[in-house]
Formats: C-alpha cells, structure tokens, sequence
C-alpha cells in the first residue's frame, strides 16, 4: 500500500541467476520453478522498462548481459573460484577494509514486506524483542 509501483520479479528460486558470495565466489543459479503470473526475471523488467524510456538497454538475452558482465569486471568469468584479492581485477585496487563481516539483519523474520505488513508478526517481533532485552539484562 505505500508503493507507487511494483514490478513483478521473480524470486530467486525463479529465475537463472549470478551471486558473488561473501568470500567472492561468482556463482550461477539455476531455476528450480516457473515464476507464477505475471511474474519475470529482473533482466526482463529492466530491458522491457529501459525501451518505455527511451533508453533501451542492448541486451536481449542473460548470455548477453552475463557477456558484458564479463567485459566489464572479469572475475565474473570465473565462475565457483575463490581467488586471492589480488588477483581479483575489480579488487586488486584499493584498500579492503578490515572490519569483519556482520550481517545487517536484526530481525530476520521481518526482513519481508508481507512480514512487516502484519499486526500479528509486528507482536511477535516486539514480544521477542523484549525477550531478548530481558535474557540481556540476566
């Protein structure tokens, strides 16, 4: 309801699909479903969108936008291969940070929209919240 536009992408069980992991892994998904409706896989959105714009983008299929992916950072081509950060183009300049990692995530069950939509998953947060508080202050 607060959304001025929604466009239907598919979830990632839905669509072919490629992740760097948090150890720089390229990884490639694979479809496991159909996405239902009107569903669509977000490369298909963004190209169908950038035509309505005006600004058409030149890919027509995922080999394509994976192509140019590859041109313009390398390590895509590597696919499943943990690399020395140094030997990783996109990384080898620069400095990395040394913090370590840590997830953003406070309360994962309300990481959705639907979950946090609803009154009765907005208590259980707040109960668990407090639960948490309480266990804290023992």
């Amino acid at each position: 309801h607060r959304a001025d536009v929604i466009l239907p992408g598919a979830a990632y069980t839905e669509k072919n699909a490629t992740w760097i992991n948090t150890e720089g892994r390229v990884q490639l998904g694979r479809r496991a479903v159909f996405p239902p409706g009107q569903a669509r896989e977000d490369w298909t959105i963004l190209r169908a969108l950038s035509g309505v714009l005006g600004k058409t983008l030149p890919y027509n299929d995922l080999a394509g936008i994976r192509a140019a992916m590859e041109e313009d950072a390398p390590h895509f081509a590597m696919t499943d291969v943990v690399a020395p950060a140094d030997e990783m183009p996109s990384l080898s300049e620069g400095n990395l940070d040394a913090a370590p990692f840590e997830s953003p995530v406070k309360d994962f069950y309300m990481t959705n929209p639907v979950a946090r939509a609803s009154a009765v998953m907005a208590e259980c947060a707040a109960g668990r919240a407090a639960a948490a508080r309480i266990q804290a202050a023992e």
